[in-house]
């Protein structure tokens, strides 16, 4: 009987637009109820507002309220329908917890008791919801787990954690065993390691993003790599089209040059010929004249025509060509054979140096940054500040290592690398590829990293440490952290500390700054692409006596 009025209540608090349950009701001026959403988009598709059921038109469109009562009898079926939800639903499963105080037939529990230490099912649980005390009790999750709560000595419930032996422990155990023993409450305890795991899911958080920026800048290494090699693609087969166009163009004027020589030789050559075979012929003619003449009878004939017939008139003057000619060509081969193997030696040479250039240029993946002091002592380097560029009111000491702000200037001899305007100093040392250092500081302190080239007089925008495109610095202070470049400012939180780790991966092109305690507190890291070598620099921006030193550090070997 329940079932069929629950199901013919559904039914009259249905929409009869989506014949769904009514979602936000609203009931219209002919007394008809739908769902807000449904009404509206029906009304949007049509030019009259009409009720879909009754068809009576209103003009103007109606406002549309929620009606209250009938959304509070929708939620009342629904959780009509959760009591009496199928079995299949109502009971446990693989997995479940069953009710502890249901008889025969158990039902799934929804939600497990703290105190009471017993799993309730929803109808077991509503107590929990109006009755006093249980109102106040604490309920989780329905879990099987519940009897870990009790000491299996006493049966009590472990409220306590011993410190000493770092476990739960009842009552009746601090009367006895654990008597001498450091204890606080459960609740205490899990409030402290619950402040741990926050630092510590911050700390998880915090990896995640420097991966997820790694990732990024991957993702633009990658893209940034195809660019180049398709960049570098087109101008090489540009350049060796031209090259191979180039040769064509030649071999082609090569060609013809020969061609043209060889034409103009066989011209020489056949008129050449042309002549020495007339001259033939008229040797021939000559010499058949002498025959006939030698072979008269008449004397005076003989004698009259000896002279002008015998004398032979000069040779046609034809010098050899053929060995010059021959050696003209071989000359020409032997050029383009020389100009080939210049080529090929050029190409040999070249491509090599083209291939591992392209390869250094374009692939530069960052390595895993060190995670201890240890590892990142591995990479330590000595440093020394150079007194040719410090400001006159910054003393040098302890191996110039150290660096005091005065109140008078100190006695520097001039040069061209100090800073004139401003309270700096930098490293005699400039810094590629792997590197670590540390610097102490008392009182507000710079450090920072930059290029040799940076400004020494001028603005200070020129010439200060993080704000240019030249440098980048970390601002140390009693009050906190802060981080420039550019001359665009970052606020950096983290662990306070007087000593400040910077590590520089030169070829990756990051510069990270730790803040240094009982472990390595990542404050900043930078990434970018270094053009040149970096030198360390300190500033000192407020009063006298505050200092700076460069740590000496000692690389640390492990030696299995």
């Amino acid at each position: 009987m329940a079932q069929r009025m629950i199901q013919l209540d559904q039914d009259k608090l249905s929409c009869s637009i989506c014949l769904q349950l009514l979602k936000h009701p609203v009931t219209i001026p002919c007394g008809h109820s739908y769902c807000m959403d449904c009404i509206k988009n029906y009304w949007d598709e049509k030019e009259k507002h009409s009720c879909p059921q009754c068809r009576e038109i209103f003009t103007p469109r109606p406002v549309l309220v929620k009606n209250t009562m009938l959304a509070e009898l929708v939620e009342d079926l629904k959780k009509a329908e959760h009591l009496t939800a199928s079995p299949d639903h109502a009971y446990p499963g693989p997995g479940d917890v069953a009710c502890d105080f249901c008889s025969g037939r158990k039902r799934k529990a929804s939600e497990s008791c703290l105190v009471c230490m017993a799993s309730n099912c929803e109808h077991h649980l509503q107590p929990h919801y109006s009755v006093s005390p249980p109102k106040k009790h604490k309920l989780i999750k329905a879990t099987s787990k519940l009897q870990e709560n009790i000491c299996p000595r006493h049966d009590e419930e472990m409220k306590i954690f011993c410190l000493s032996d770092q476990r739960c422990i009842c009552c009746l155990c601090l009367m006895d065993e654990h008597k001498d023993h450091v204890t606080v409450s459960a609740a205490a305890e899990r409030a402290e390691k619950q402040k741990r795991l926050g630092r510590n899911r911050q700390k998880f958080l915090q990896r995640i993003q420097e991966r997820e920026k790694d990732v990024k800048m991957l993702h633009r290494r990658g893209e940034a790599i195809n660019l180049s090699a398709d960049k570098a693609f087109r101008e090489c087969d540009k350049a060796f089209k031209d090259l191979i166009s180039l040769i064509e163009k030649k071999s082609f004027e090569g060609k013809q040059k020969i061609r043209s020589k060889q034409k103009a030789e066989q011209n020489r050559v056949k008129e050449l010929q042309e002549k020495i075979e007339q001259e033939i012929r008229d040797l021939r003619r000559r010499d058949t004249e002498l025959q006939q003449l030698s072979l008269t009878g008449d004397h005076l004939r003989f004698l009259k025509n000896y002279s002008s017939l015998s004398h032979l008139s000069a040779s046609t003057n034809v010098p050899t060509y053929n060995n010059v000619t021959l050696q003209y060509f071989e000359d020409v081969a032997a050029s383009v054979s020389r100009t080939r193997d210049k080529v090929k030696a050029l190409l040999s040479d070249e491509m090599p140096k083209i291939s591992v250039g392209t390869t250094k240029a374009d692939i530069l993946l960052p390595q895993g940054e060190p995670k201890t002091r240890d590892e990142f002592l591995k990479y330590s380097c000595q440093i020394t500040l150079d007194p040719n560029t410090a400001h006159t009111l910054l003393s040098l000491s302890d191996s110039n290592r150290k660096v005091t702000l005065m109140s008078r200037n100190q006695s520097y001899p001039s040069h061209p690398d100090k800073f004139l305007e401003w309270w700096q100093v930098l490293s005699r040392e400039g810094l590629t590829g792997h590197c670590y250092w540390e610097v102490k500081c008392n009182g507000t302190v710079g450090v920072a990293a930059a290029y040799k080239d940076i400004g020494r007089r001028g603005t200070r925008e020129e010439c200060g440490f993080g704000l240019n495109d030249k440098s980048w610095s970390l601002t140390v202070s009693g009050s906190g952290y802060e981080f420039k470049h550019n001359n665009i400012p970052t606020p950096i939180s983290g662990p306070l500390s007087s000593r400040i780790g910077v590590y520089l991966d030169h070829r990756a092109g990051t510069l990270s700054f730790y803040s240094i305690t009982e472990t390595m507190n990542l404050l900043h890291r930078v990434q970018t692409r270094f053009t040149q070598s970096l030198y360390v620099g300190l500033w000192l921006p407020q009063s006298a006596g505050h200092t700076a030193e460069v740590c000496e550090l000692k690389k640390r070997i492990n030696i299995k």
